[in-house]
């Protein structure tokens, strides 16, 4: 598989796992390992495409691979149809805060907000669009109208079924339809809000009016300060705020089926920062808003969304400042009596993410050569037993049993594979000194590492 890693995608995986970073592009060359907790979250997404929701707290140290894990699942779910919004918390992105901080967090998701088409975010309006012009071929289906009206940004190839701009009975036909295709949100809180922008979208649309289409978007971002701005621009007297802004993503998600997709799946990292917050009562009112989600979810009064929340082991179980210092989540996530690091229950709310193996390191490491040999142009030089040594020195570093983590072992083996490339004359043993010691835990034999792996492909 990795001969055939784009030049673009091997230059962004080794760039950014060398810096430390998870790429966003290309995880399915590196994926080892996490074949159960994938199979369980993969689980997870069928239920959300059949009108359910789901609820997990991915934990891991830092370095473990959470981010990986999210950003794999994120790349899955966008190529089976979903949308998928993600976000990192941070000092001004929270759940709740009293300067914006959860609709700082919702901007950032909308932001992100991603599809197949659309990968890298900024999906809004192809998503917009999309659902109109599926509107639009319902119509036409029903009255046979056609038109060679054709929107700016389509072409005559691929252009969805549109209508004569002109034509004020289609118009009227398809206003009606947005309507009625939009009554399912009407029975949520402010559905009638977002049924109008839509249709305020539609207007824009058909007009062409760059303008109208870009302070709707403004509006479904959370961009709006104040509900008297909003109706002056749309006529909408609401706007997403810091106490609503979760029943605007339940909203978004069942809209997204309606124009298409499977559900949306919403992925939080760095659940620490909230953790790190000084302030007591501010901690638990982001806490109290984590309950408010887990709760809907599991009462089903959530449907085609789900969460993906990622956070270190102290930030969730810690009892004087992590999430197990809200009684009411502790109860609800702490583990039963029966479940332990060997027998681990995949349908609890809480994934824990063990090391990976010295086998799927090694599986890892030999990939990772060959994606530097092939963006570099030459013939990897790195042997079998080069590799061997290597990870021998990182699992045998003092302290290696309960610090290391594979991001160190990944920035250390990008490091040595740019240092033996650019100085063909050093050796492996040359760089990282002699040494005696047998690998960890009881080596590794060939064959360890030529057995058969359970890879995660998209």
């Amino acid at each position: 598989m990795t001969n055939r890693v784009p030049p673009r995608i091997a230059s962004v995986l080794i760039n950014a796992l060398k810096g430390g970073v998870v790429p966003r592009v290309g995880l399915e060359y590196i994926t080892v390992g996490r074949t159960q907790e994938i199979a369980a979250i993969l689980h997870d997404i069928d239920m959300i495409a059949d009108g359910g929701a789901s609820f997990r707290f991915i934990v891991g140290k830092y370095g473990s691979g959470k981010s990986f894990l999210l950003q794999t699942i994120r790349n899955y779910a966008t190529a089976k149809g979903f949308a998928v919004v993600d976000a990192d918390l941070s000092p001004e992105r929270r759940f709740a805060g009293t300067k914006g901080q959860g609709l700082a967090t919702y901007k950032e998701l909308l932001q992100n907000l991603s599809t197949k088409s659309k990968p890298d975010g900024g999906a809004l309006p192809l998503i917009l669009e999309k659902w109109i012009s599926g509107i639009q071929a319902s119509v036409m289906a029903n009255t046979g109208t056609q038109s060679s009206y054709v929107p700016s940004h389509e072409t005559q190839e691929n252009r969805p079924p549109v209508f004569d701009e002109n034509n004020e009975d289609f118009d009227t036909q398809v206003e009606k339809q947005i309507y009625a295709a939009a009554s399912s949100l009407e029975g949520m809180v402010n559905g009638f809000e977002f049924a109008k922008a839509i249709a305020t979208y539609w207007q824009a649309y058909k007009q062409d009016d760059a303008a109208m289409k870009s302070n709707v978007l403004r509006w479904f971002r959370g961009e709006y300060v104040t509900r008297r701005d909003a109706k002056a621009d749309l006529g909408i007297n609401f706007i997403v705020t810091d106490d609503n802004w979760y029943d605007f993503l339940k909203i978004m998600a069942v809209f997204l089926v309606s124009a298409g997709y499977k559900g949306l799946l919403v992925l939080i990292d760095e659940l620490v920062n909230i953790f790190k917050i000084p302030n007591s009562i501010t901690r638990q009112n982001n806490y109290e808003k984590i309950l408010t989600l887990y709760n809907d979810v599991l009462q089903g009064k959530a449907k085609h969304i789900g969460f993906l929340m990622g956070g270190t082991p102290q930030c969730i179980e810690d009892r004087y400042k992590g999430i197990y210092s809200y009684d009411a989540l502790r109860s609800r996530l702490a583990e039963g009596h029966f479940a332990t690091d060997d027998l681990k229950d995949l349908s609890a709310p809480i994934i824990k993410l063990q090391m990976l193996t010295q086998e799927e390191m090694y599986v890892l490491v030999e990939k990772l050569r060959d994606i530097h040999a092939h963006l570099y142009n030459y013939t990897p030089t790195l042997k079998h037993e080069d590799l061997l040594y290597f990870l021998t020195v990182e699992y045998n570093r003092v302290g290696a049993e309960t610090h290391i983590t594979p991001r160190e072992i990944i920035r250390d083996f990008i490091e040595l594979t740019g240092i033996i490339h650019q100085n063909p004359d050093t050796s492996v043993e040359g760089i990282l000194g002699s040494n005696s010691f047998e690998m960890a835990k009881g080596g590794l034999s060939d064959e360890d590492i030529h057995a058969d792996f359970v890879e995660f492909e998209i």
